[in-house]
């Protein structure tokens, strides 16, 4: 027998049990319909890999890139997005509303792992502005306890004690 005729009789099984079920009533016209989605079921469990490889082949027809990754990096203004080829200063917002994470965009396009989301002018005007109002350093609190020197410990007297 080949692989053809046992999926075939492996189907006919599982509509017989199905059928053999008291719970189950089903009506003339279900028997057939049901014996080929179990065929159906079957021949998808039969080749997995080969059904990933079409979905794979079809998730890269379906996402065509709207630019290249060298063209949308080519400003350090803005980054190019390869969803709708428009320039912007952070691509988070603008993935969140095309229910994309930013690991899921750089898979979808093949982008490497270190493919920045914001670009760098924006990035430096914020480092500049944070640097300015102070963020990342300690508080002054911190600077006078670090600058005075640690208190010397002290020693503990002895008591006489009354014999």
């Amino acid at each position: 027998m080949d692989e053809k005729t046992d999926r075939i009789a492996l189907a006919a099984e599982l509509t017989a049990a199905w059928l053999a079920n008291p719970n189950t009533r089903p009506e003339a016209d279900a028997v057939p319909a049901f014996l080929a989605s179990m065929h159906a079921a079957l021949v998808k469990l039969d080749a997995p890999a080969e059904a990933d490889r079409q979905s794979e082949a079809r998730s890269e027809a379906e996402y065509p890139p709207a630019t290249t990754a060298r063209k949308s990096l080519a400003s350090p203004d803005h980054i190019i997005s390869m969803i709708d080829g428009k320039p912007y200063r952070t691509l988070r917002r603008h993935l969140s509303r095309n229910g994309l994470t930013p690991e899921e965009y750089r898979a979808r396009y093949n982008l490497k792992s270190d493919y920045p989301m914001v670009a760098p002018a924006y990035s430096e005007v914020r480092r500049a502005m944070a640097k300015q109002i102070g963020l990342g350093r300690k508080t002054k609190t911190a600077e006078v306890e670090a600058a005075s020197p640690a208190p010397t410990p002290r020693r503990k007297l002895k008591v006489a004690t009354p014999a």
